[in-house]
C-alpha cells in the first residue's frame, strides 16, 4: 500500500464531497436561478458537473493507485499535474479577483497538497 497516494486519494474523495453538497448549494442552485442566458447558464451547470465527474474519477484512481502492487507511474504523474493545474488556475483567478479574504472565498486552489502527495506518491 502506497500511504502518499492513499491520503491523496482521501483528500480527493473528501474534496468531491464537499464539491458536490456545497458546491450544489451555494453554486449551482444561485446559478440556475439567476438572470445569465439560457445557452451560458447551461453550460456553466455542464462544466460543473464535468469537475464532479472528473473529481470523483480521479478520486477512485488515486485510491485504486494506493493498493496496486505497482501503480502506474504515468498516470500518477498525470493525476499529480491535473490536481496541479486545478490548483493552479484557482490561485491565479483568487488572488486576480478584488475581494477581501480572496484565498477563502474561493479555497478550490487547497487542491494542491493532493498533486504534491500524488507526486510524492510515484516514488
Amino acid at each position: 500500500m502506497n500511504g502518499w497516494l492513499l491520503t491523496a486519494g482521501g483528500i480527493a474523495a473528501a474534496t468531491t464531497l464537499i464539491h458536490v453538497t456545497a458546491g450544489g448549494r451555494s453554486i449551482v442552485r444561485p446559478l440556475l436561478a439567476s438572470e445569465v442566458a439560457g445557452e451560458p447558464k447551461r453550460t456553466l451547470h455542464v462544466v460543473w458537473h464535468m469537475v464532479t465527474a472528473d473529481l470523483l474519477l480521479s478520486s477512485i484512481a488515486l485510491l485504486a493507485l494506493a493498493f496496486a502492487s505497482a501503480p502506474s507511474t504515468l498516470l500518477t504523474l498525470f493525476i499529480a499535474a491535473h490536481y496541479l493545474a486545478y490548483a493552479a488556475v484557482f490561485l491565479t483567478v483568487t488572488l486576480a479577483a478584488d475581494w477581501p479574504r480572496p484565498l477563502l472565498q474561493l479555497p478550490q486552489w487547497m487542491l494542491l497538497p493532493v498533486a504534491v502527495l500524488t507526486f510524492v506518491g510515484t516514488r
